[in-house]
């Protein structure tokens, strides 16, 4: 087991992974992480879709063109989810307020997951294993998405994570300076703001010329818009109220 500081400070995400399985004790302590999250509430509004079927695999491949899906060992599948609460109050005669239906209601069981995903992503490293987060499991066909996993009203896939043992140890990605994400007392100026971030628009133009594989001339801000302007072109709103999050 790796120590805190090179499980949080080493972390990089893994895309290619040898055909050793994950082994059922790693995937427990996953699991155990994943559990322990802290959620709102403690409402726990959220659910984990453990996928091993190569099958599966690859049609959620497929659906996303995402091949680390297909050549990992596990994949995992976090869902913002109401589904259960729903169930389990219904059965008890309790009133269910349409909170899912609302904007906070769709915000806190997307942090949820996403905290999930993070408590599996520090497992993960901490075991010396690889994975690599997958947001276009979202984006790319939802519904079909829903349809596969059979997803019933209430739950709604937020992000996956691709889990595996590491077949490469690729650079780790600049990241922007301390400066220009954390700030004391008050958010910062404008102007020092665009200090740090045309020195850190160097930096990762800089990084992608010179780096280990495949090189290119992109820089940070065009290449980050121009996800933006294809993120546009998503149906993620209307999947979403399909499943129950009709408040966007």
């Amino acid at each position: 087991m790796k120590d805190v500081k090179d499980t949080l400070l080493e972390r990089r995400s893994i895309r290619r992974y040898e055909r050793e399985a994950v082994t059922p004790k790693q995937m427990q302590f996953i699991f155990d992480a994943i559990r322990n999250t802290p959620t709102s509430y403690n409402g726990q509004q959220y659910s984990v879709i453990d996928i091993s079927s190569q099958e599966l695999k690859l049609k959620l491949e497929a659906i996303t063109g995402q091949k680390q899906i297909k050549t990992c060992s596990r994949f995992l599948l976090f869902c913002a989810d109401y589904h259960k609460i729903t169930l389990i109050g219904r059965e008890k005669g309790i009133e269910i307020p349409p909170f899912a239906a609302t904007m906070d209601g769709a915000v806190v069981g997307i942090v949820d997951a996403s905290l999930a995903m993070m408590s599996a992503i520090v497992a993960v490293d901490a075991q010396g294993l690889g994975c690599c987060p997958i947001g276009f499991i979202r984006t790319a066909d939802p519904e079909a998405v829903c349809s596969l996993m059979n997803l019933p009203e209430g739950v709604f896939p937020v992000c996956g994570l691709a889990i595996g043992v590491p077949r490469e140890l690729p650079d780790m990605h600049p990241k922007q300076p301390e400066s220009a994400l954390i700030f004391t007392d008050s958010y910062a100026t404008d102007e020092t703001l665009l200090r740090d971030l045309r020195a850190y628009d160097a930096d990762v133009t800089r990084y992608n010329a010179t780096r280990s594989g495949t090189t290119s001339d992109n820089d940070w801000a065009a290449h980050i818009l121009s996800y933006y302007s294809e993120g546009m072109s998503y149906h993620t709103r209307e999947a979403m109220r399909r499943q129950g999050f009709d408040a966007l």
